[in-house]
């Protein structure tokens, strides 16, 4: 009984019994399970009845339950009256979940018109357990047990007195045959049992009355294990027409972050943590035949929050799951799909989730205003660059070059050599002072030569003038040689870095969306299809449409992967998705065009059904959270690069969900 409200995130819950035999020990094991246990629980009252006395003091003690769930433990007799007291009280009904044990469902054909719609009982795996198969199996646990003892001790004691008389010593000790009876496989059963008596591995089913007045198995207990039917409790499932509750929603969603995101339950304690609701995901066991089971997840995020906020606002309860197809809604030979879909078809009241505004939804659904803007933006992936072969000129435009090597060096070396030339204690002007002839002479060539191996700082073989005029020209070019290559090396390591490169696109109609084939290779693109961003393609530029169809992606991490991979150029996505899943990137490898430009600017909203009565109460409640709690400053929860309406601060954030804001930015 407690695993059941603790699949259902059923925390807070009163328990009530009469003083059927047992009861002592029922509340007992409730109060230390409870206290034990790493859930929060929370018992609000521990009521005992005691039938025999009036109507009216029952109906005082019933008074004082103000938890919407509620344990019984009594007779079927006295469940009788204790449930019709709580009819006549008003505790029956939607807003309230009976949970009994097998001994008030008793007999599963005999249904007392007093048990509610929606009566969640406990029962053995054999609930239709008819009286021949109990005694068969009775039976079957005595000579099972009897035939080991006589295999083991070769006899089996017989007995000497009756049930009515003075009960005289066995030969064998007393806990022989008990020993044998308490483990014992009998007709394919495991009917072992503890030594208080109880089976040891017992299976379970969990059944409730539904509508039809019929007991219905909705799940399973087995290898201490329970195994739910339904992941959120479908209550407007369980009661008749006669008896709807206008304000408990089936609401659909769709996994995409930030807006929602869907985790597994915590593996402690097996329900969803304080900042998460649960949700219904269902996964196919056989796809032939589309079979298969809803799974409980937890939901959070954006939207999450939002709807947490509204339910709280409008007076709602809501019962939420995930979309089986994963789509937001597109028209497939005129049958709609997704989330838009189950509006559409009456499955859902309404859709909660990153649901574009645009206007063929906006004829089979009413949206409420946009809480998001968003649009159409371009994600990129940064590629790894290769240096150029001409890399270690880029210091240096090609004009400074051509200065340095063929102006400055050719005229300096002209200038050192005419100075030396005419100098008179130059090589060739030693004639004047009566030397040899034919000695050394500085040459045009030589000039060159020391100018050069000057720049490189290279220790060449030099011959050095010996004209002051010269040698001062040769001391200016050294000079200019030292800043010249400080300058050179200082740059040098900049440019012979690997840069990254990134495809520029200006927006759709840029030539690389409307003309790839023009590019070697091919310009490749793509986005999800079944969405509002590939009915804007395709409306507005059928030819990229036609094209892109190839590299369409079954989802956004499936693109992000392609492009990181190299398989996908370029990515078109909903701006809000795109800029949250760059502001998140390891690495920093993908980016969104012009710092998310946006493009066919719209915003996400709230599908409902047509004419639906909550569309006016969400709107206002809506634009109530823009007026009235807008509080500049304060930093978004879920949006990294998403530009929501005021919305992202208005969200009553409890402790902990600024803890885990904190902690994803902090260590994300």
């Amino acid at each position: 009984m407690l695993k059941i409200m603790q699949d259902y995130d059923w925390h807070v819950f009163s328990l009530v019994t009469t003083i059927f035999p047992g009861y002592r020990d029922f509340i007992s094991f409730i109060k230390t399970t409870v206290d034990n246990s790493f859930v929060g629980w929370d018992i609000q009252n521990v009521i005992t009845l005691d039938t025999s006395f009036e109507d009216a003091k029952t109906q005082v003690q019933l008074k004082k339950i103000h938890s919407s769930v509620i344990l019984l433990y009594c007779s079927k007799d006295e469940a009788v009256l204790i449930l019709s007291e709580a009819r006549s009280l008003g505790l029956t009904g939607y807003d309230f979940f009976w949970i009994v044990p097998s001994l008030v469902s008793g007999n599963t054909e005999l249904i007392p018109k007093e048990f509610p719609s929606g009566l969640i009982s406990v029962s053995y795996d054999d609930w239709d357990y008819s009286l021949e198969a109990r005694v068969r199996d009775g039976l079957g646990i005595l000579t099972t047990a009897a035939s080991s003892m006589l295999d083991k001790f070769s006899y089996i004691p017989e007995a000497k007195a009756s049930c009515y008389g003075q009960t005289e010593k066995p030969e064998a000790p007393l806990h022989t045959l008990h020993q044998f009876m308490v483990n014992v496989t009998w007709n394919g059963k495991d009917l072992s049992f503890t030594d208080e008596g109880y089976q040891v591995h017992p299976r379970l089913v969990v059944i409730v009355l539904n509508k039809d007045r019929e007991w219905e198995k909705v799940g399973k207990w087995e290898n201490q294990t329970l195994s739910l039917r339904h992941a959120v409790w479908p209550r407007y499932k369980s009661f008749s027409d006669c008896e709807p509750d206008d304000n408990h929603l089936s609401i659909v969603t769709l996994e995409e972050a930030p807006f929602v995101i869907v985790e597994d339950i915590d593996p402690l304690t097996e329900t969803c943590v304080r900042n998460t609701v649960p949700c219904r995901k269902f996964v196919k066991i056989n796809n032939s035949t589309n079979e298969g089971m809803n799974v409980k997840k937890c939901c959070k995020g954006f939207c999450i929050d939002i709807l947490k906020k509204l339910s709280r606002t409008v007076k709602f309860t809501y019962d939420l799951y995930l979309v089986t197809n994963g789509k937001h809604g597109k028209k497939v030979n005129n049958v709609w799909n997704g989330m838009i879909g189950e509006v559409v078809y009456q499955r859902a009241v309404m859709a909660v989730g990153s649901l574009t505004i645009n206007e063929e939804r906006s004829e089979v659904v009413d949206f409420s205003v946009p809480f998001v803007e968003t649009g159409i933006s371009v994600m990129v992936s940064r590629s790894n660059g290769t240096v150029s072969p001409s890399a270690f000129l880029e210091p240096f435009s090609a004009s400074v070059w051509v200065m340095m090597f063929v102006m400055l060096l050719i005229v300096s070396a002209i200038a050192v050599f005419v100075f030396e030339y005419f100098s008179p204690v130059g090589y060739n002007r030693n004639l004047a002072k009566g030397k040899a002839p034919h000695g050394p002479s500085f040459t045009i060539g030589k000039a060159i030569w020391l100018l050069w191996g000057l720049v490189f700082n290279n220790s060449v073989p030099v011959q050095n003038p010996k004209g002051t005029t010269s040698k001062i020209m040769v001391s200016v070019w050294a000079f200019f040689a030292v800043i010249f290559l400080a300058s050179y090396t200082a740059n040098l390591a900049a440019f012979m870095i690997q840069e990254e490169f990134v495809d520029q696109v200006t927006g759709l109609s840029d030539k690389k969306f409307q003309r790839p084939h023009d590019y070697s290779p091919p310009f490749r693109f793509g986005t999800v299809p079944n969405g509002s961003t590939e009915r804007n393609i395709r409306n507005n530029y059928p030819y990229m449409h036609q094209y892109m169809t190839k590299f369409n992606q079954k989802g956004v991490e499936d693109a992000l992967v392609s492009l990181k991979t190299g398989k996908l150029d370029a990515f078109i996505y909903d701006a809000a998705v795109l800029n949250y899943k760059a502001g998140r990137d390891e690495g920093c490898k993908l980016v969104t065009i012009g710092s998310g430009y946006i493009f066919a600017t719209t915003g996400y909203g709230i599908a409902l059904q047509k004419g639906s009565p909550w569309k006016r109460q969400i709107d206002l409640a809506l634009l109530q959270f823009v007026g009235d709690g807008k509080t500049p400053g304060t930093p978004p929860l879920w949006e990294v690069g998403v530009e929501a309406l005021a919305l992202s601060f208005l969200i009553d954030l409890p402790a902990d969900n600024l803890y885990n804001e904190f902690v994803q930015q902090k260590y994300p």
